[in-house]
């Protein structure tokens, strides 16, 4: 069982109380026990509960906490990898609660959220909330680069839309508020515009479409695709609605568990990770499997950062 499950007591309490089962918080794998502060800690989660431009179901402000919950109960030993990839220090913050004034005050305050953990020198799990929030850490890691920085996006939609619903700063626009910043390289996309499609051929961006997903190459086609330097940004929408009903815009098809995984390992082997979020996790009353799959899909994320990365400094 995961080990931190039943060291959540405050440290700072006096007496009898220190000594009573109190529960965890709700940090990752349930950590504060581990005793690791801040500046110990190379990994840093930072949870960000924002819904402010959803367009169809509700309920990915509630994401990061789900989550997090859910990952008291993953176990720290990966069998598949054979490393226990917590032992790197990974430092979860509260979460970040970005202003109501509107969408473009609130990610200029998660800009500043960004610029200050990469300025620390910390490897970053943004976990949302919804799309538009992965819009200031690409752009913080593309200011920062001296190369062209790629983004893998593994998506049912290209979310590159000039505006939707009368914002720029939509979740459907994300993409294209750093494509020109960044080489986008969308996968698993199920789901687009006509206006979306001229732009991808006009700009060249690599689409990997869901149908394709499984045909013979389409991995290397996509590593082929990536420059050395990577933000990875998952919306939990990749997947096929079976594995992953937990979303405000699911699409019929998409990525299973373990091709996806042996995607993600290639890209952090053969290319520089500098960072990656996981979007869009919308949970679902009484169903707590798709909470558990992307409370473990972050933590295959830190384990391969750790494996093929972190080591190697």
């Amino acid at each position: 069982m995961n080990e931190f499950r039943d060291r959540g007591a405050p440290t700072d309490l006096p007496g009898v109380l220190a000594d009573l089962p109190w529960a965890p918080g709700e940090s990752y794998l349930g950590m504060p026990g581990a005793g690791l502060g801040f500046e110990d800690c190379p990994v840093v989660l930072l949870p960000v509960p924002y819904e402010a431009t959803v367009s169809f179901m509700g309920g990915t402000r509630f994401g990061p906490r789900h989550l997090l919950h859910a990952s008291r109960f993953l176990e720290t030993y990966d069998h598949e990898l054979d490393v226990e990839p917590y032992t790197v220090g990974i430092y979860t913050l509260p979460e970040l609660v970005l202003p109501a004034t509107g969408p473009e005050e609130a990610l200029k305050e998660l800009r500043r959220a960004m610029d200050a953990l990469l300025e620390a020198g910390k490897f970053v799990v943004l976990v949302g909330g919804e799309h538009s929030l992965s819009g200031p850490p690409i752009l913080a890691h593309a200011d920062r680069l001296a190369g062209e920085l790629s983004v893998l996006q593994l998506d049912a939609h290209t979310d590159l839309r000039s505006e939707y619903e009368g914002t720029p700063y939509s979740h459907a626009c994300v993409m294209h508020r750093v494509h020109r910043r960044a080489r986008v390289v969308p996968v698993g996309i199920r789901s687009l515009t006509t206006e979306e499609r001229a732009l991808t051929r006009d700009r060249n961006i690599p689409v990997v479409f869901g149908h394709e997903l499984g045909t013979e190459g389409w991995m290397d086609r996509v590593l082929d695709s990536l420059t050395d330097d990577v933000y990875i940004t998952f919306d939990v929408d990749y997947f096929d609605p079976a594995l992953m009903p937990a979303t405000g815009t699911p699409e019929p098809g998409g990525g299973t568990w373990y091709p996806t995984l042996e995607l993600l390992e290639r890209v952090f082997r053969e290319k520089h990770v500098v960072g990656c979020d996981v979007v869009e996790l919308a949970p679902l009353p009484g169903l707590v499997h798709p909470d558990v799959l992307a409370a473990k899909l972050v933590y295959k994320l830190i384990a391969f950062h750790v494996l093929h990365q972190h080591r190697a400094r």
